[in-house]
């Protein structure tokens, strides 16, 4: 793995091969070659170069260092987030989609889960990490199920803005796209469905793995006559409701 490493530790530390070159003292063809697998260092400039780039010769020499691109972020509050990175080591925009979401439960603190997933582009995003999530489900409209939301990572729960929308990511509820208010004398969320067709409920904070708020969202149908359509089925279901109330009181 060394001259992989070796050229991905520049690139990822944005340093060119003359500059590298220069700060250990070797020709920079001399550097091509070991970044090419033409020759090796010697256990000196082994040592130099885990020095210079902080990390430690048998990593240098055995480990596949591009796993960095899957970074970790650390907060003291929500779990660890695993991110990838692209060529620039700027962050992609992970896709979990319907059929990644049961494995995404298991596996989002896994970097070698999270580089698998398919990745989206959008363009001119504010700073940030970012992923993109599949929604199905009514609760929402007028987003409506198939919808992909755009959600920037929350480092902290203190950092949550009631009654804007975020995805929530807990073992007992799976992934859901939620109005959320913070409950802090009681510790718990409250997850709010813009359609009123679905009641409140709580979550303890304790059981919150992971908090993405609401940037944009991907709609691929006709969002008017679809809502129309949906909102047109829940009021004959509505009705009939009524009516059977109404037979059973009479």
């Amino acid at each position: 793995m060394l001259n992989k490493n070796i050229k991905y530790l520049r690139q990822k530390n944005k340093i060119s091969q003359q500059g590298l070159s220069d700060a250990l003292a070797i020709p920079r063809t001399t550097l091509g070659d070991y970044e090419r697998g033409k020759t090796e260092p010697n256990i000196s400039m082994l040592i130099r170069m885990a020095e210079y780039f902080d990390v430690k010769v048998d990593e240098l020499i055995k480990e596949d260092l591009s796993h960095g691109d899957y970074e970790i972020l650390k907060t003291k509050v929500m779990r660890v987030l695993a991110i990838s990175v692209d060529s620039e080591n700027e962050g992609n925009i992970e896709l979990v989609d319907t059929k990644a979401e049961a494995g995404y439960l298991d596996s989002y603190h896994n970097p070698e889960y999270i580089r698998d997933l398919p990745k989206i582009n959008f363009p001119n995003l504010p700073s940030g990490t970012y992923r993109a999530f599949e929604i199905t489900g009514d609760s929402m409209l007028p987003v409506e199920s198939g919808s992909v939301v755009i959600a920037s990572y929350l480092e902290s729960l203190n950092e949550i803005k009631n009654d804007k929308t975020y995805i929530v990511i807990s073992k007992r509820e799976g992934l859901v796209y939620k109005r959320v208010r913070a409950e802090k004398d009681s510790n718990e969320l409250v997850l709010i469905s813009d359609n009123e067709m679905y009641m409140p409920y709580k979550l303890p904070l304790e059981e919150v793995d992971e908090l993405w708020q609401y940037y944009a969202h991907l709609s691929f149908s006709d969002a008017k006559k679809e809502v129309g359509t949906k909102l047109e089925v829940q009021m004959q279901d509505l009705q009939k409701r009524i009516m059977e109330i109404q037979g059973k009181i009479n």
